[in-house]
């Protein structure tokens, strides 16, 4: 598992790879320009105030608000848009683990609900985690394993239904869910990790396709 990840590593800075960062990132960029604007607009409209000095104190306050809010979206949002081109990632690394076989990829409908199933577990995580840290004596510990377990999860059985159906992509998960937690591990670093979060979709995709490989005795021989 370790030599799948460092692979995996590796694989991310690579060309092709690079171009779905570049594009997811610059996607991520404007939908967080645009939600910058409308909630400064809405925030300012909010409330009336003809004071010079508070006007400007309060689109100040406005201003470093929406920075905290926008720093909190920023991982979800790029796991929104990067879910896109994960199947495209997939094949990528398919044709190299796989001999050139590659899997089939999900309709546009489920690739959509992906996307946004893998976002919003993203943004539920990060809820949680900001909430743990009003609570005294719960660790930050919980938050990481978390983490490996949702991530694990989706995006182990993204891996898996595109050579298997969904039951079997759940079964086989489940028959292996203290290895896939295990490999949720090392995703759960990048989500966790402010920067590299961005990559989290990159090096998921190309990490799980791995591990499926090495759960599939049947693929393996491919």
């Amino acid at each position: 598992m370790l030599a799948a990840a460092t692979d995996s590593l590796r694989q991310i800075l690579t060309p092709p790879f690079r171009a779905v960062l570049y594009k997811s990132l610059g996607l991520t960029l404007l939908l967080l320009l645009l939600a910058w604007a409308g909630l400064d607009k809405l925030a300012l409209s909010v409330v009336v105030v003809d004071h010079p000095l508070l006007h400007s104190v309060l689109a100040f306050a406005t201003g470093a608000g929406l920075i905290v809010l926008l720093a909190f979206l920023i991982g979800p949002i790029s796991i929104l848009v990067a879910g896109f081109f994960v199947d495209d990632l997939a094949a990528i690394v398919e044709r190299g683990v796989y001999a050139g076989r590659v899997g089939t990829p999900a309709p546009a409908a489920q690739a959509m609900t992906m996307a946004l199933r893998f976002s919003l577990v993203s943004l539920g995580v990060n809820l949680i985690a900001l909430l743990l840290l009003l609570v005294p004596g719960v660790n930050i510990v919980a938050f990481f394993l978390a983490n490996a377990y949702l991530f694990g999860r989706e995006y182990f059985v993204l891996a898996a239904t595109r050579f298997r159906s969904r039951r079997d992509a759940e079964d086989l998960r489940a028959h292996n869910s203290f290895l896939i937690f295990i490999a949720g591990l090392f995703i759960a670093v990048f989500v966790a990790t402010p920067g590299l979060n961005l990559l989290t979709p990159l090096f998921a995709t190309a990490f799980m396709v791995r591990v499926h490989k090495l759960l599939s005795p049947d693929l393996a021989r491919a």
